[in-house]
């Protein structure tokens, strides 16, 4: 698990482009470089972090997992997001990688509260955000603007008394 790079750029591309159908209708990531670059950008700054997860045998990537909004002071929260790429999907890495990057979000980033809204049918996020420990807090309709549609979302959280 690294912080993503300029050199990710292409394997990141081809790999949603290859996931575009597996991502949908849940996110819609970027699947061209002025994508990437303006994906990149945000995530250099104070507020992001973007995280690319990789296969230690092959070193293709898994996915990609960000922090995003991240509020300090008495919050130490952020917003988690994340996409997996179809092809090693269902080998339990985005687990493995999820969890991974929970664990740096608390150890490295300092932070306290991490929060995961998912769409309520992505039955393959709610299942992965639990079995890594996020709990289920609530329900928020309307959410997020996807597809130029407002949609309802699960907010799901885990803190770091979570996985002490």
């Amino acid at each position: 698990m690294k912080r993503a790079q300029l050199s990710d750029a292409a394997e990141l591309i081809a790999g949603n482009i290859a996931s575009r159908t597996y991502h949908a209708p849940w996110t819609t990531p970027f699947v061209d470089r002025d994508g990437f670059d303006r994906w990149l950008a945000t995530t250099q700054t104070d507020r992001c972090v973007g995280l690319v997860a990789r296969h230690r045998p092959t070193g293709g990537i898994v996915g990609v997992i960000n922090f995003t909004e991240i509020v300090r002071g008495g919050l130490q929260s952020a917003y988690t997001g994340f996409a997996g790429m179809a092809t090693l999907a269902r080998l339990g890495l985005m687990t493995r990688a999820l969890k991974a990057a929970v664990d740096f979000a608390f150890a490295e980033l300092d932070l306290h509260r991490l929060e995961a809204n998912i769409q309520p049918d992505n039955a393959r996020s709610i299942a992965l955000v639990g079995r890594v420990g996020f709990r289920k807090e609530g329900y928020s309709p309307h959410y997020l603007k996807i597809d130029g549609v407002w949609r309802d979302h699960e907010r799901w959280a885990i803190t770091r008394e979570d996985v002490a």
